[in-house]
């Protein structure tokens, strides 16, 4: 029973003195993740939704992992309901990068991207584009 008790006794310690890591916060300038997508075989277009705060970006790039890519258009829908149209009409290899798209009007909250894509005629036929923003 003290044996029990003792163990009990430790265990509660350890649970409230456990600090979780905190959310490192991006300093200003640098590069984080907001979301991605996976993508399959074909021609398609694809979502991805945000809604954190921290979706507020001037500015977003894609990389492509996972396979190779052809990105047709773009299009970045923000939270007051502006849309902005980026075409991109080029071909990503796998671990690539577009080049860095400046948002109009400076910092914005983004509501979703929606993009146009093709991965037919590749041999894995699939691709994972994710979004990444700088402040």
């Amino acid at each position: 029973m003290r044996f029990s008790l003792i163990l009990f006794s430790l265990l509660s310690l350890s649970l409230f003195s456990f600090n979780r890591p905190e959310k490192k916060e991006a300093a200003a300038g640098e590069w984080f993740f907001l979301g991605d997508k996976n993508v399959g075989f074909g021609i398609d277009h694809d979502v991805i939704h945000f809604g954190n705060w921290r979706d507020d970006v001037r500015q977003v790039r894609l990389r492509i992992t996972d396979g190779p890519l052809k990105m047709y258009d773009m299009k970045i829908y923000f939270d007051n309901g502006s849309v902005q149209d980026v075409t991109l009409r080029k071909r990503f290899a796998q671990g690539s990068e577009s080049r860095v798209i400046d948002l109009e009007g400076g910092l914005r909250h983004l509501n979703k991207i929606e993009f146009w894509y093709e991965t037919r005629g590749f041999i894995r036929g699939k691709s994972r584009v994710a979004v990444w923003g700088r402040n």
